[in-house]
């Protein structure tokens, strides 16, 4: 006599409680999951147009996209919050760069942001929802 004395519902009939409005990887087509890569890319074109670029390229993808894409929807949200808050920190260190640590605490996330931004990028292109670290939801 085998019984399953496992209480829990079958995968299919857990509640999900993740608490995101991002579809399950299987349906999101290539194309949302493109657009949702380019919500956290576009942030590198602050290399291009300094102190806004980071956050103006996300932004005109999320604009354009949100209402058709729910995944862009809500990898956009996340790429902005992320690039203004990473846009906050940058300011505070710039504003006491005369002291040594803000100067090494900017370098490091700097460094950082670019290792998040990549690897948020590679998750967005598989259909993953992703969450930056330490980020203050402005948009939500």
């Amino acid at each position: 006599m085998s019984e399953n004395l496992d209480p829990s519902p079958a995968p299919e009939e857990r509640p999900s409680n993740t608490g995101d409005a991002t579809p399950p990887p299987s349906t999101i087509s290539k194309e949302e999951r493109t657009m949702a890569m380019l919500c956290h890319l576009l942030a590198f074109s602050g290399l291009v147009i300094p102190f806004v670029g980071h956050i103006l390229g996300p932004l005109v993808i999320w604009l354009v996209k949100k209402d058709t894409m729910p995944a862009v929807d809500a990898h956009g949200k996340e790429s902005i919050n992320f690039q203004i808050t990473l846009t906050i920190v940058i300011t505070a260190c710039a504003l006491t760069s005369f002291l040594i640590l803000p100067a090494l605490i900017a370098i490091a996330v700097a460094i950082a942001a670019m290792i998040l931004i990549i690897m948020n990028a590679i998750k967005a292109n598989e259909g993953q929802t992703v969450r930056y670290p330490f980020t203050i939801r402005f948009i939500k």
